[in-house]
């Protein structure tokens, strides 16, 4: 099996929607995803007209950096437990895993979210375990590394995220942030690693940065 779910229940028709809408597309090197395109139809997936933007279906700048990070620098995650933070559709984990990384939860509070990931984990022939729980308000899990990608774009979130990776540090868990530079990333908590040219949902071309968060 190339995936484990945990929590978080997908609506009834997600996995056979997604396959039957969503475009399998490369995105980098080996690493093909479900993807959204015009004509997906993905308000479909919604169960009311609250529902959150389905945010998974798409390419965002800092995932696609940290992705090309970790196939580009292998050790990062290589035989190291791996959590990807707001994992969307499985992007960063499925990286990790092809990285070397010994075991990588991906947790997505997107219920459809989750599904796409058991799609794309299968897809490109890895194991990860899908988390649909909100894990930011906990205490972290027995990982060895976060991978967080473009989690900073509203206030709330990002107070709440910085908090949670303060207590990861305090656990001896290094933190990687993939990011473009969203209005409320914690610069003054941030060190530049690493830069990639890549694309950002709505735009073109972004400047696609790795940042070791710091204490």
């Amino acid at each position: 099996m190339n995936f484990h779910k945990t929590s978080g229940e997908a609506l009834p028709d997600a996995v056979a929607f997604i396959r039957q809408n969503l475009a399998v597309l490369p995105v980098i090197a080996d690493i093909s995803l479900y993807t959204a395109h015009p004509g997906s139809g993905l308000r479909r997936l919604a169960d009311n007209d609250d529902a959150a933007p389905p945010y998974w279906a798409y390419r965002w700048a800092g995932g696609l950096a940290l992705a090309h990070h970790v196939l580009a620098r292998p050790e990062t995650v290589r035989g190291r437990r791996v959590l990807d933070l707001g994992a969307g559709s499985g992007l960063v984990g499925i990286a990790a895993a092809k990285a070397g990384a010994t075991g990588v939860l991906s947790a997505e509070i997107d219920p459809n979210g989750i599904a796409a990931i058991g799609l794309n984990a299968g897809l490109n022939g890895v194991t990860v375990t899908a988390v649909g729980d909100d894990l930011v308000g906990g205490t972290p899990p027995e990982v060895d590394v976060v991978l967080v990608g473009d989690l900073f774009y509203a206030p709330e979130l990002a107070e709440r995220v910085t908090a949670f990776l303060d207590r990861c540090l305090a656990a001896d868990i290094e933190v990687l942030v993939g990011d473009p530079g969203r209005e409320f990333l914690p610069l003054a908590r941030l060190e530049q690693v690493a830069e990639y040219a890549v694309a950002d949902v709505g735009s073109g071309a972004a400047p696609g940065k790795v940042f070791a968060f710091v204490a």
